[in-house]
């Protein structure tokens, strides 16, 4: 099992827990809308992170640990919505081997 499919399983499972044990279940009970300000807020962090790394090579780690945010906060919205991270690997995986252009003109 690879660690997004175990995030997943415990994404699940905490849905349904008390927000006061955690973090996960208050931001499902939240709803979306504070999901989603949280995967901006991390996308605008992630963002600020990448600049620095460019300017500063030794602030990789805060770019990993933003994205890493990111990619969490991503899953709790995919999680809220009854998706998972395997919905998205499925699609990479069918565009795997698609040049981007291609793959872009497919969607017009």
């Amino acid at each position: 099992m690879n660690i997004l499919t175990e995030l997943s399983s415990v994404l699940e499972a905490r849905k349904s827990a008390s927000p006061d044990d955690s973090y996960i279940a208050g931001l499902h009970q939240a709803g979306l809308n504070k999901i989603l300000e949280k995967v901006g807020e991390e996308a605008t962090e992630t963002i600020l992170a990448a600049k620095e790394f460019e300017a500063d090579p030794s602030a990789q780690q805060a770019l990993i640990g933003e994205t890493a945010d990111l990619w969490f906060h991503t899953m709790v919205m995919l999680s809220h919505l009854d998706l998972s991270a395997d919905d998205v690997l499925t699609e990479l995986k069918r565009r795997f081997g698609t040049g981007g252009l291609e793959e872009k003109a497919r969607r017009s």
